[in-house]
């Protein structure tokens, strides 16, 4: 899968790629606490619905009136850096589940990390729902 980016190189792509990977499977795993540690304290998600903060998207999964059975990316991802700003655009197809109700999913996510001690951390997700 090619990437569209500009500086610092494939390397950081394949880390940044990694981490969201790794944030989809934790997503699956309905684990509150690996998903967060994904997240900065003032991220936010942005949809149809408005913001959601860090703080209640987590409580709905620990409450388990969130779930997820699917969750992957899907397309060729666009990363831009800046400094140690990385937006990082792809297409993300997923299942969840909420209050017992399944929605399935296909949507372009943009999201914002912040590298700090070398780690990334998401500060922004938008999402968009993908046309058929």
């Amino acid at each position: 899968m090619a990437t569209t980016r500009t500086f610092p190189g494939r390397e950081a792509d394949d880390q940044l790629l990694s981490v969201l990977d790794e944030w989809q499977v934790a997503i699956v795993a309905n684990d509150a606490d690996r998903i967060g540690s994904y997240m900065a304290d003032e991220w936010i998600m942005v949809s149809e619905n408005g913001m959601t903060t860090a703080e209640q998207f987590l409580a709905f999964v620990r409450s388990g009136d969130l779930t997820h059975s699917a969750m992957r990316r899907v397309g060729e991802p666009r990363i831009r850096y800046h400094g140690d700003l990385a937006l990082l655009t792809t297409r993300a197809t997923n299942t969840a589940h909420y209050q017992g109700i399944r929605y399935d999913a296909d949507e372009w996510t943009t999201d914002a990390f912040r590298r700090v001690d070398g780690r990334w951390r998401c500060l922004l997700t938008q999402i968009t729902a993908a046309k058929m």
